[in-house]
């Protein structure tokens, strides 16, 4: 049953919501893979699938079918779309991530039968447009759900302002529960689950899947509406309550440490802790456990000033960040590309300032596995050439960090200090390029970059006015 919607519309908005469009995604539209497994295709290929190849103009006009209802059968899993046409069957699978074989087996295909059908009596009729998606793929990983459903719903839904209904395919109650605010915040009206609900709903029209644009990433120029990170954010911001909108109003320096347990963890985490506190920091370590629940853990976030983590899944609450905060991504050997490409890059669009401190072979795990001297050492390259799960199994999945805290202390001092006195970040690297680059005043650099010649990270401030 629906719920009454909070607000009137006014005509203008319900006659665009009213529009009836089928927009199927799925069926059609090439994604990326998830997060390192986007690595094998991305870094080792050379044929790489370029999304904003195709112009988003065209792209509606091939997925835009005007003046249709459709019927979804929930029990069938079927989309009814009638016209005095002959009848098209295309199955779609309502998940933004396509080209991944290992993610698709896990989505239930979807039904759409276009043209001459004869489609179920309505047993519910509605007047918003359905959106249809899987809740499955590779749930279950922050980054992933965010890449693959999060932002993708933001860009489909957010025109609708909440005019419209979800129905939820795979439906996983523990993903509902954990993006609920989210997912209130784009719809006014109750989830509809297909596996629980038999029933055949009418609506005027549907978005059927998702659209993938880049890893926590929003192509605005292929965004009904525009919507950037910007908008994206201050969404986050009004759906999670976050109150503090810049760095500079927090007091005193809070610097979260993302706690890994498995793979990539800090050998050496109570030491680095201890060393942390004692510069100036309140540090709060959060552990995967702490991260589950998202209502609570974003307001965590949100009151921070900085966040260091390794490679891996729980830099994505860089996004919960306060505007000018500081993002230190500890980038273990042979993960430079996949750090730089997945959240090295969305931290310029997120007004974060972002950090990398790449560790020597001293402070990796795998010099006391393999030694100083061996090519998985010297040569990742060497390794990185036999494909995608011989890296992983040696750089993603083996290997550890016991961070040399003298070479780490000289940064965070200085970004304590400035944090705490609200004083400009400012560079003060040996490289010439850098100290030319503040001399001019390009205040907007950011991300940063380093040089092989900067020993350890460095930093200029990039916040905006």
């Amino acid at each position: 049953m629906e719920k009454e919607p909070r607000r009137l519309v006014n005509c203008a908005t319900l006659a665009i919501s009213l529009v009836l469009i089928v927009l199927i995604y799925a069926t059609y539209l090439p994604s990326e893979d998830t997060m390192f497994e986007s690595w094998k295709h991305q870094y080792l290929s050379s044929e790489r699938v370029n999304v904003d190849a195709v112009d988003s103009q065209e792209f509606l006009l091939r997925r835009l079918v005007r003046d249709k209802p459709v019927r979804i059968d929930n029990k069938k899993l079927t989309v009814y779309v009638p016209s005095d046409q002959p009848q098209v069957k295309r199955m779609a699978q309502p998940y933004a991530r396509k080209e991944d074989e290992t993610a698709m087996k896990l989505v239930t295909p979807v039904q759409i039968l276009h043209g001459d059908t004869n489609p179920p009596a309505c047993t519910f009729t509605h007047n918003v447009t359905a959106v249809v998606f899987s809740s499955r793929g590779f749930t279950g990983n922050v980054f992933d759900e965010f890449n693959e459903i999060i932002i993708p719903l933001f860009i489909t839904c957010r025109h609708f302002r909440s005019r419209l209904q979800f129905v939820i395919t795979d439906f996983q109650p523990w993903w509902v529960q954990k993006y609920n605010r989210i997912l209130s915040h784009l719809s006014s009206y109750e989830i509809i689950n297909p596996e629980a609900d038999g029933s055949v709903h009418c609506f005027p029209g549907a978005v059927i899947g998702l659209k993938y644009h880049e890893n926590l990433a929003l192509n605005t120029t292929d965004i009904p509406g525009g919507y950037s990170m910007f908008d994206f954010r201050q969404f986050l911001k009004e759906t999670y309550n976050l109150k503090i909108k810049h760095v500079s109003e927090i007091e005193k320096p809070v610097l979260m440490l993302i706690s890994r347990q498995k793979t990539r963890r800090f050998l050496n985490e109570d030491e680095m802790v201890e060393m942390m506190e004692e510069l100036g920091f309140r540090v709060i370590r959060a552990e995967p456990g702490r991260m589950s629940n998202l209502d609570k853990f974003a307001e965590v976030v949100n009151s921070c000033s900085v966040m260091v983590g390794a490679h891996g899944a729980g830099l994505t609450n860089e996004i919960f960040l306060p505007t000018g905060a500081v993002m230190i991504q500890v980038v273990p050997l042979a993960n430079e590309w996949t750090a730089t490409k997945y959240f090295g890059e969305p931290a310029k669009e997120m007004d974060v300032l972002y950090l990398e401190y790449k560790i020597e072979p001293e402070e990796s795990s795998l010099i006391d596995t393999y030694g100083r001297d061996h090519p998985v050492i010297t040569d990742p390259e060497s390794v990185i050439s036999k494909g995608y799960y011989a890296f992983r199994s040696v750089y993603v999945d083996d290997q550890d960090l016991n961070i040399n805290l003298e070479r780490f202390k000289k940064p965070l001092l200085k970004l304590c200090n400035s944090l705490e006195a609200q004083l400009p970040l400012i560079n003060e690297c040996e490289c010439d390029h850098l100290h030319d680059t503040a001399r001019r005043g390009r205040e907007k650099m950011n991300p940063i970059y380093l040089p092989a010649s900067c020993t350890i990270l460095k930093f200029i401030l990039p916040f905006r006015k």
